[in-house]
C-alpha cells in the first residue's frame, strides 16, 4: 500500500567533508549509488518523493522533485523544516542520504503507526532513537523555525513539546533483524563495512 498523507524525504545537505566533497548518496555500494537503493525503498512506499539538496545538481540525473534548505545553515535541522515545508502532506517521513541498506518493511513499519494525535513516530533501539529514520507531522514546523531562529540546531531539542509515538526494538526486529536500515556511511571506514556487507549479502 502506498502512503498518500505521508511524503517520503531524502536528506542530502551534508558537507561530505571526508569524501572530498562528493555526496554520500552518489557513493557505490553493492555496485549501485547509494540514493539509488534509497530510492528504491521509497519508490514501495511512497507516491511522493523529495530530496533536501543543497547542491541539486549533482542530482540533476535522477529526475526527483529537489528542494533546498531555507534556514542557511548546515543541519539536520534545517532539513527537517525544508522537507516538511516542502512536503505539504500532514505527515513526512526522513531519512538521510547514505543509509544504503534501508528497507521499505522499516519504513513501513514506522509510517504505519502515524495517526492524527501524534506528531512524530520514531524508531528506538538499544543504541538510541533514530530522529532520522523517523515521520513528522506538517505541525512541527512551528517549533523547529522557532528553535532554529534562535540558533538552536540540536535536533532533539524540540521532541519533548511534542507528542511522540516510539517504536521499539522488537517491533523494529521484527522487520529488520540486524537493524541494517540505521547503518549510515559517515566515514571511509563506514563505505567500506557497508560495501563488504553488501557482498556478503550477494554471496
Amino acid at each position: 500500500m502506498m502512503h498518500t498523507a505521508c511524503t517520503g524525504v531524502i536528506l542530502a545537505g551534508g558537507l561530505n567533508s571526508r569524501f572530498g566533497g562528493q555526496p554520500k548518496g552518489l557513493l557505490e555500494v553493492g555496485g549501485r549509488r547509494i540514493i539509488d537503493r534509497v530510492l528504491d525503498a521509497f519508490g514501495e512506499v511512497f507516491d511522493r518523493v523529495l530530496l533536501v539538496a543543497n547542491e541539486p545538481l549533482r542530482y540533476l540525473p535522477w529526475d526527483l522533485q529537489m528542494v533546498a534548505d531555507i534556514h542557511p545553515v548546515r543541519s539536520s535541522l534545517a532539513g527537517l523544516h525544508a522537507g516538511l515545508f516542502y512536503a505539504r502532506t500532514p505527515f513526512a517521513f526522513f531519512c538521510a542520504c547514505d543509509v544504503p541498506f534501508i528497507r521499505p518493511e522499516l519504513i513501513r513499519a514506522v509510517v504505519e503507526r502515524i495517526r492524527p494525535d501524534i506528531d512524530i513516530v520514531m524508531p528506538r533501539n538499544a543504541v538510541g532513537i533514530e530522529p532520522l529514520t523517523a515521520a513528522y507531522a506538517r505541525r512541527c514546523l512551528d517549533p523547529i523555525q522557532r528553535q532554529l531562529a534562535a540558533g538552536d540546531l540540536k535536533i532533539d531539542r524540540f521532541f519533548s513539546k511534542m507528542r511522540v509515538r516510539w517504536v521499539p526494538e522488537n517491533q523494529l526486529r521484527a522487520v529488520d533483524p540486524q537493524l541494517e536500515s540505521f547503518i549510515n556511511v559517515n566515514t571511509p571506514e563506514d563505505l567500506a563495512l557497508a560495501r563488504q556487507r553488501a557482498t556478503e549479502q550477494a554471496s
